[in-house]
């Protein structure tokens, strides 16, 4: 398997991975993306240079966006503020692969990245109904910080965020 940068002619290939995990997701009633979100951001994320992809022959197996900025950063009492980190956001491992060890892999392969990029937190934000992807975070490491973040939506619909970091 090999991890490197999207490139834009993978963008069909991710998003269908990402309708499969929103499908999944709804079936086990974790009603937090749908086909607005992630899916619509992904061109500009490999624009930018922030998605990673893990590719077996010519199959996505994952995919994560790495940024230095998060919009709900400063709503949560990190560690150390000042230092700097890195953002872990919209992992998603193709259901084909789920319960393989992929999410510890690919938040290796985040910390890594992080780490050559000479910051020294990989922060994320996790909705606080998504208990597997909680687990996942603590199994690997991460320390929920203080704070919650309430992303609104334009409906009115709201999700509550704890934020959750690592040490790289």
């Amino acid at each position: 398997m090999e991890l490197r940068l999207a490139l834009l002619s993978d963008l069909d290939r991710i998003k269908e991975m990402y309708k499969q995990i929103v499908k999944k997701m709804n079936e086990d009633h974790l009603q937090i993306w749908d086909e607005i979100y992630p899916c619509e951001f992904f061109e500009e994320d490999i624009k930018n240079n922030q998605m990673y992809v893990l590719i077996d022959k010519s199959e996505i197996v994952s995919a994560f966006v790495l940024c230095d900025t998060n919009i709900g950063e400063k709503e949560i009492k990190w560690m150390n503020d000042s230092r700097k980190a890195m953002y872990l956001d919209r992992l998603g491992v193709n259901v084909n692969y789920s319960h393989k060890g992929i999410g510890s892999l690919m938040i290796n392969k985040a910390k890594e990245i992080t780490q050559s990029l000479g910051k020294e937190y990989l922060r994320l934000f996790v909705v606080d109904t998504n208990i597997p992807a909680i687990h996942l975070y603590i199994k690997n490491g991460f320390k929920k910080a203080e704070g919650i973040y309430e992303e609104v939506f334009e409906d009115g619909f709201s999700l509550y965020e704890y934020g959750y970091e690592i040490k790289v």
